[in-house]
């Protein structure tokens, strides 16, 4: 295929033939580094021009060339690592004729090492006086416009790596994302908690309502569905006596794509033996309350336009009550399924099918409430025909269950789980009810996992979180596509 070059990419494929012919590799060799950016600001910042003058604190760096500017025999240009940028002097009395040229051919994105010392300009500007420089790799795309940068939202998400090089703030989010994981893990590792890896690929759909992915596997010539959800394997490991785990890593589910969705994502879910849904309540409080201040430095935020606070104390509220406050429609009365059909009609709530009671409950929950809930949310008490993995409550319509909401957005997920092998066969059942009535997203029958907890699975709680979702909470991304470094996008057409 043959592709066609702008005149500013014909030039630096002329320059790329330049340096291959003064024996220099276009695409650079190993490069010893022995400082950043980062260490040098810290480090040396506060000192004076006559101070680095006097120490001559010998750096070896390397970046991306993001500035350029010229006059005569010296010049100025800021490379830019992981950490950011920081301006180098460059003189032809100091580096070298030779040096010097390859300086003035280079073009803005080429990689470059530098060997110097750190300095202070007249200005007073921290820099590092260069005393050689080495071309590591020739850029042959231009980057965006300097003031302008990658601004087109969609190919700032098609074109992550140009994003990354041009907005220190996606930079942040990224570099943010891996501290957030990283704060999860050591909490739950401090708890004892101990991090497993479950299937992808699964037999059987389960472990959440929701459409999957298919695909086939030759060799064993069978189905297979990419992981909704990592719940029924995790319990398995309860079963088998390891009475804390979590699993953080990818979701995939065949949905659509909005602000808040992706079609795969990351999540984490964790289970713990002995203890239930409020003992997950108190965990999943804290951990959102430690991950703030870790890294907010402080509880209060600001999100989607609202000021919300992290400390610990979220508020608690049984749906059916949530509902009740909103449209004075009370479900803890006995009704029939007309009855609740009828409430549905009169406040404008589509139901569908497969409906009953409960789904009805829900979908007044989905309708009324759930856009209401600004301040940090447990909301409690889902109905059962939407809760075929959670334990029973007293009134036995619904169910142990909790999801956290912050902003209008459902953040986690969490039960008191079922372990009566019994009931659980009879929910797997009614499951199979709904699929034939048309829902998509029903869980299958899932007979190995009934027969693991035949052999008996403690008490316990557990718990899912969106890592997205809370990092878009943590960050103030306002889409899930500005905390996923590759998010999906209809293909691009081409001319």
């Amino acid at each position: 295929m043959d592709r066609k070059f702008t005149e500013q990419e014909k030039v630096r494929r002329s320059k790329l033939d330049m340096l291959t012919q003064k024996g220099i590799k276009p695409f650079g060799s190993k490069y010893e580094i022995t400082s950043n950016s980062r260490e040098i600001k810290e480090n040396f910042l506060d000192k004076t021009k006559e101070q680095l003058d006097d120490l001559k604190s010998p750096v070896t760096i390397a970046g991306r060339i993001m500035t350029k500017r010229r006059k005569g025999k010296a010049g100025f240009f800021h490379i830019q690592d992981k950490f950011g940028q920081i301006q180098i002097y460059i003189s032809i009395n100091e580096v070298g004729e030779d040096d010097y040229e390859l300086f003035k051919s280079s073009d803005i994105g080429d990689i470059v090492g530098i060997e110097g010392w750190v300095c202070k300009t007249l200005t007073g500007e921290l820099s590092v006086h260069a005393k050689k420089y080495v071309h590591l790799v020739k850029a042959l795309k231009p980057l965006p416009e300097k003031y302008h940068g990658l601004t087109d939202i969609e190919e700032r998400y098609r074109r992550r790596y140009v994003d990354l090089i041009m907005n220190e703030s996606s930079r942040k989010i990224f570099y943010t994302r891996s501290k957030i994981i990283r704060i999860i893990q050591n909490y739950l590792d401090s708890k004892g908690y101990t991090e497993v890896e479950t299937p992808i690929l699964n037999p059987i759909l389960g472990g959440a309502s929701a459409k999957p992915f298919i695909t086939h596997h030759n060799a064993l010539d069978m189905p297979f569905y990419l992981r909704i959800a990592t719940e029924l394997p995790l319990k398995r490991l309860l079963v088998g006596g390891m009475d804390a785990v979590y699993e953080i890593g990818r979701l995939f589910r065949n949905e659509g794509v909005d602000r808040k969705h992706n079609p795969e994502f990351t999540s984490i879910e964790l289970y713990k033996a002995y203890t239930d849904m409020y003992g997950m309540m108190d965990l999943c409080e804290e951990l959102f309350s430690k991950v703030c201040m870790e890294i907010n430095g402080t509880y209060d935020i600001s999100y989607l336009g609202n000021d919300v606070s992290l400390k610990p104390g979220f508020k608690r509220i049984h749906m059916v009550d949530a509902i009740l406050e909103e449209t004075k429609v009370n479900f803890w009365k006995e009704m029939s399924l007309e009855k609740a059909k009828d409430l549905a009609l009169e406040y404008g709530v589509e139901i569908e099918p497969h409906f009953t009671f409960g789904h009805i409950v829900n979908a007044f929950f989905e309708k009324f409430v759930e856009l209401t809930l600004i301040e940090p949310t447990f909301v409690y008490g889902h109905p059962i025909e939407i809760s075929p993995l959670a334990a029973k409550s007293t009134d036995e319509r619904y169910t142990q269950r909790f999801e956290l909401f912050i902003c209008g957005m459902e953040f986690g997920n969490a039960f008191t789980e079922l372990n009566d092998p019994i009931d659980q066969y009879e929910r797997f059942e009614n499951q199979l009810k709904e699929k034939e009535l048309g829902n998509e997203e029903a869980n299958e029958m899932d007979l190995d996992f009934v027969e693991a907890l035949e052999y008996g699975m403690p008490p316990a709680g557990g718990m899912g979180i969106g890592i997205d979702r809370m990092v878009m909470l943590m960050t103030g991304a306002e889409s899930i596509r500005d905390v996923i470094l590759f998010p999906h996008m209809k293909n691009k057409k081409q001319f």
